[in-house]
């Protein structure tokens, strides 16, 4: 190793489901952000550091781009924007079978008004599930954007392309001590991070536009005699009848979510966990404290 040590910032943007997620869960070699097939899955900035040589990039893992009709929408596209101010490279992620959509030219917009220092980059991601024939146009249209330094091509599924691109990024960062330890790690509350698995198991149950409805808070971890973490979570919604979906009958569907996340947990954490999960009505959307506990900043 040489004397000289890089830290740098690189914000992942893009619209929903381009695969910014399923990239930083890749290049990390392990769970750090929820995956689902639904949209606006992504809430939280959500901080990844991956040491390249004597490069430290930290990955910011930001919530998809956009319209924002809600309150919870408006919070999440400015963690979105914001991360582009902070950061030394932005990584703009692009669905290659949608190609260039309407999101990814507002994305354009929004990074030449935030930021003109940093380095762009696009990253055409999903190139395994589209024709080789379909990509240098899109790269061709991408370029005549004029705002991107490089164009990458990747599959975060199959994690190809990958270390080129982190080599060049490892390489873009600025001459600087080290923000973080020198080491792989993620900067996420456990708070959150517990949160954000019990969340995602709820999508992969229950459908339609309910998931766009629900807050799952971690109320506290504790740990008992044994050895045995005990954490409670608060999972709040906005009706009585979203509450009852969630519980499902008997309370089956309540039991299958709880039992999933408190597997995933253990495996992650390498611990024995118990897992409290409470449904609770609440106008959640409206209080600033349930924007906080996902690392956002109310927006009225």
């Amino acid at each position: 190793m040489s004397n000289k040590t890089k830290s740098g910032f690189v914000a992942i943007i893009g619209p929903t489901n381009a695969g910014k997620s399923t990239f930083l869960n890749t290049i990390m070699g392990r769970k750090v952000s929820i995956v689902s097939h639904k949209v606006q899955t992504t809430r939280t900035q959500l901080r990844a550091v991956k040491m390249i040589g004597d490069s430290q990039i930290i990955f910011v893992d930001t919530p998809g781009v956009f319209r924002p009709a809600r309150k919870l929408d408006r919070a999440m596209i400015k963690a979105a924007t914001d991360s582009i101010s902070d950061a030394d490279a932005v990584l703009v992620m692009i669905d290659g079978k949608h190609g260039i959509t309407e999101s990814i030219r507002e994305i354009a917009k929004l990074i030449k008004k935030a930021k003109e220092k940093s380095a762009i980059f696009a990253v055409i991601n999903k190139v395994d599930a589209i024709k080789k024939e379909t990509l240098l146009p899109l790269a061709q249209e991408l370029n005549n954007m004029d705002i991107f330094k490089e164009i990458f091509m990747i599959s975060a599924l199959k994690n190809k392309g990958i270390e080129p691109m982190l080599r060049i990024l490892a390489d873009q960062m600025p001459e600087s001590p080290y923000l973080f330890e020198p080491k792989d790690l993620v900067d996420v509350p456990d708070e959150i991070w517990l949160a954000e698995i019990t969340r995602e198991k709820i999508y992969k149950f229950i459908h339609k536009e309910l998931p766009y409805y629900i807050h799952v808070s971690t109320d506290s971890i504790e740990t008992d005699e044994e050895g045995v973490f005990e954490i409670n979570q608060t999972i709040y919604v906005k009706t009585d009848g979203h509450k009852k979906i969630i519980i499902g009958k008997n309370g089956q569907q309540l039991k299958q979510i709880g039992t999933l996340a408190r597997h995933e947990i253990q495996d992650e954490w390498e611990i024995k966990a118990r897992l409290n999960l409470f449904v609770r009505v609440e106008d959640w959307e409206n209080k600033p404290e349930h924007y906080m506990k996902q690392g956002l900043n109310y927006v009225k």
